[in-house]
């Protein structure tokens, strides 16, 4: 039966074996671990489960995100951003609004500059979580001309591209153009790109995170951006959701802000959720099981 996300439950639903989440506030997911006794199976279309993991539902009812469903919009959000960033389309859009020819950014340009990040072609890309976006990801960028490496839990080749353990990555940052973050949120995620990795990047490389928030210190991301050691960064995550007027992060010029836009929509969300409920039923293993203790 379909119900509201934004309100409790309705009573007449409480008995339902199968919950299906999906933009659910943390305060409605937590009552519908109180409320939902007879709970068998806890559905969530989102990739990120940290909010579901929060809820307190009971330690033997199985908990399955949306892995897969989001990876071909979160992709080409990606692409989207690293293009505008190499383009300076932020840059055309804010002389736009000013009702400026930018003629800095027309005209006769140097084919490559060393300090400016202006092309995906012959460039270093890192993607810091190397799942399955980054498996629909990856052959984007290397149509454009882009080298890919991984960086995941461990090492070896993933859909035909080289990843890194986590100990590789401060050794790679260097040669970075462009840093991709597709992170899951835990503990061991949290503030993962903090002042020392950032002071490994070069001047003029640019930061994507369409992961998570938690991952990317802020105040010490601001800090890299105001005093030039950073060439930019585009964000669709935020430590806090909306951001905050307040933040120093929306007056930057060499920052490109995205509202939680990457995903959205989860495609194939109808036949996901009946597979799972059939193997349920059947007593077989359920697809994209999370790992409480890991959160994803």
């Amino acid at each position: 039966m379909p119900y509201d996300p934004l309100q409790r439950v309705p009573a007449e639903h409480r008995d339902a074996t199968v919950l299906v989440a999906w933009l659910n506030p943390p305060d409605r997911l937590a009552e519908a671990a109180a409320d939902l006794t007879g709970v068998k199976l806890v559905q969530g279309l989102m990739a990120g489960v940290d909010t579901l993991v929060a809820a307190g539902f009971g330690g033997s009812v199985p908990v399955c995100n949306g892995r897969g469903l989001h990876d071909q919009p979160v992709a080409e959000h990606a692409v989207a951003l690293l293009l505008a960033a190499a383009r300076r389309v932020h840059l055309m859009r804010d002389a736009q609004r000013e009702r400026r020819w930018p003629g800095e950014l027309g005209g006769a340009q140097p084919d490559r500059d060393p300090g400016v990040f202006t092309t995906l072609d012959a460039s270093n890309v890192t993607i810091w979580g190397f799942g399955s976006i980054a498996a629909r990801l990856a052959p984007m960028l290397t149509a454009l001309g882009a080298k890919v490496t991984g960086v995941a839990t461990a090492p070896g080749t993933r859909y035909g591209y080289p990843v890194l353990g986590p100990d590789g990555l401060d050794a790679l940052l260097p040669g970075t153009d462009a840093l991709v973050m597709i992170l899951p949120a835990s503990d061991a995620t949290s503030g993962a790109l903090d002042a020392r990795r950032l002071r490994l990047l070069p001047r003029h490389a640019w930061v994507v995170n369409v992961g998570r928030g938690n991952s990317v210190n802020e105040p010490d991301l601001v800090r890299a951006l105001m005093a030039g050691e950073l060439g930019g960064a585009a964000l669709d995550v935020f430590s806090e959701e909306p951001l905050p007027a307040t933040s120093p992060l929306w007056a930057l010029p060499n920052v490109i802000i995205s509202p939680h836009a990457a995903g959205g929509r989860p495609l194939g969300a109808d036949a996901f959720v009946r597979e799972n409920v059939r193997r349920l039923l059947a007593g077989e293993q359920l697809l994209n099981v999370v790992d409480r203790a890991k959160g994803y």
